[in-house]
């Protein structure tokens, strides 16, 4: 047999939980042929001895539904083993969309994603109405991986009430009944699911609650018969249940998404899962209630994080500890350079540091309250935040925190903060990780990972551009969670493996990748674990209209292989665009 291409002398981790294994793969029009010796000529071998070879990774979590109508690229995801990224997530999204609301709904992204409304106004193409249409348009641009679309609450919402879905007034059964008709039309012209976001973390970019964060059980159980019949699709959701202590109004919360579930005809919810702050046990109860509605018959599953979920805080991003004193504020719309140089003034540093933070959040913002408790006591935070630096760890030990600093060195942790964010002319970034990072490691989120239940996820690809980069998550979770972690227990490769294709695309109803094995897509990575290293994350202006992200790069990545071709070769991009979307209703059922 000859092959388009041969994957020589790597040792596969297929996917499916098994232990790993010397073997060749053959892969002949975007397929995977042969797996064993391969005898046959390829045109392109790739040599992977010292690799390990898996299938392509699944990033069920993702939002990069406007980036995708203008970047063939989909970074910093293609950087990290990533070959299917699912958009859509949350709730927020840009379709259907009549152009009346096309300043609203780039309104809603920026505020709830953090994404730049001027980079989103000069890039978006808009040539869509409906969802059938959205869909159609960006598969008829080629990009260097695939993508799945899933029909956001927020978007089909303003399209069916208008401003009465802004004002937050409840669906009547007209409403409910055309925002059905609408999912399904979607739901059968190939998106992979429907979204939906339930949390006050989440405003406008005016400061205004997001259209489905109040929906009621009655339009949500509505809107979820549009899924009666059908063999594919998902439900996701995102709700800070109140973030309370108060069981009630947790139960509550959590009867509407198991509701929206029942009512789905056997199709699966991931809800988000992670350890907040205000209700330390409220992790757990979600488990014993996932627990409980399984129990029950109810298809839920828990989306988790790799990683401490915060913030990255520095001068070129959405957020600095210094952001709301008055002083800052004065020179905020100056050029980096300039800022720092100001900074550097013994006189300004003094004056500045004599002062307290003004609100930065409230009505008109979208910045949601937490900040303004973080700027108030900054000292406290001082515990949870550290230098970023270029060896960093994402499990830090306290010791390294800017209070442990201020502690041994009798510098105030204000001062201390303050001369961090110069260092590097400015650009330097502190970690400040809120959620999951509560007992100063990640005990928890092991915990989490290694319930049954669990799917990786949250990594929010193309969102939160300038205050995290989390689209690593899968790097990271092979170099910290399989290999780095000394802090406490890691976790087996192949189940790392697993997690991030077999699992995450059973999940989605990709059945046609997420393992290696013999008529699967060939979605597939070479990567020399002992050299897999993530790099310190970096500012750079690539959006449209000068817009800045952060972008974290990695190396060890030998080859990248979408359908066949290779997009990643050492760790770069190359000019293949095999990737296009994913209608998961028209997937080959698994082979055998």
């Amino acid at each position: 047999m000859g092959y388009d291409l041969k994957i020589e002398n790597g040792v596969l981790i297929d996917g499916r939980g098994a232990d790993r294994r010397q073997a060749n793969i053959g892969v002949k029009d975007g397929a995977i042929v042969e797996i064993g010796r391969c005898d046959g000529v390829a045109t392109e071998v790739i040599d992977a001895e010292g690799a390990i070879v898996t299938p392509g990774f699944v990033d069920i979590h993702t939002h990069y539904d406007g980036q995708v109508s203008w970047d063939d690229e989909l970074a910093p995801s293609c950087f990290h083993g990533v070959t299917t990224a699912v958009l859509g997530s949350c709730g927020v999204g840009f379709a259907p969309v009549r152009e009346r609301d096309h300043e609203r709904l780039i309104a809603l992204m920026e505020g709830v994603e953090d994404i730049p409304g001027t980079a989103l106004a000069e890039g978006l193409t808009w040539d869509w109405e409906s969802f059938p249409e959205y869909m159609a348009a960006l598969d008829s641009r080629p990009h260097a991986i695939d993508f799945a679309t899933q029909v956001p609450h927020d978007a089909l919402r303003v399209y069916v009430m208008g401003e009465r879905a802004i004002e937050l007034r409840d669906a009547t059964d007209d409403d409910i009944a055309a925002m059905r008709r609408l999912l399904r039309e979607a739901l059968d012209a190939g998106a992979a699911g429907f979204s939906t976001g339930r949390t006050d973390n989440h405003r406008a970019a005016d400061g205004t609650p997001t259209p489905s964060s109040e929906a009621t059980k009655l339009e949500l159980s509505g809107i979820a018969r549009a899924f009666e019949g059908l063999s594919h699709g998902v439900l996701q959701a995102v709700s800070d249940f109140d973030m309370v202590e108060s069981h009630k109004l947790f139960d509550a919360e959590f009867d509407v998404l198991e509701a929206m579930v029942a009512a789905a005809d056997g199709h699966a919810l991931s809800i988000s899962l992670m350890q907040r702050g205000n209700d330390t046990r409220q992790w757990r109860r979600m488990i014993a209630r996932a627990e409980a509605a399984v129990a029950k018959g109810l298809n839920l599953r828990l989306q988790v994080a790799a990683r401490g979920i915060g913030v990255l805080l520095g001068l070129q991003a959405t957020f600095h500890p210094f952001m709301g004193f008055p002083s800052y504020k004065r020179i905020s719309s100056l050029p980096l350079a300039e800022r720092v140089a100001r900074m550097r003034n013994a006189e300004f540093k003094a004056q500045l540091l004599r002062e307290k933070s003004e609100p930065v959040a409230g009505d008109g913002s979208p910045i949601p309250p937490i900040a303004d408790q973080f700027l108030a006591h900054l000292d406290f935070v001082a515990m949870r935040l550290y230098r970023l630096g270029g060896d960093f760890d994402y499990e830090p030990d306290p010791q390294r925190s800017i209070l442990a600093e201020s502690m041994r060195s009798g510098i105030p942790a204000l001062e201390l903060i303050y001369d961090a964010m110069l260092e590097d002319d400015g650009r330097e970034l502190l970690y400040f990780p809120i959620y999951n990072y509560l007992d100063q490691n990640l005990d928890a989120v092991h915990e989490m990972l290694c319930h049954p239940l669990a799917l990786p996820g949250l990594s929010d690809g193309g969102a939160h551009v300038g205050t995290i980069c989390d689209a690593s998550f899968p790097t990271f979770m092979l170099t910290h969670w399989t290999r780095d972690r000394v802090r406490g227990p890691q976790l087996a490769l192949e189940r790392v493996i697993q997690m991030m294709t077999g699992d995450t695309a059973a999940f989605m109803g990709f059945h046609d990748r997420g393992t290696l094995e013999v008529g699967k897509r060939a979605d597939i990575n070479v990567i020399d674990l002992a050299k897999l290293r993530l790099a310190r994350p970096r500012m750079v202006n690539d959006l449209p209209a000068g817009g800045r992200r952060l972008m974290q790069d990695a190396s060890g990545y030998r080859a990248t292989i979408v359908r066949g071709e290779r997009v990643i070769a050492d760790d770069r991009l190359t000019s293949a665009r095999p990737g296009h979307l994913v209608r998961p209703g028209r997937l080959g059922r698994r082979n055998g």
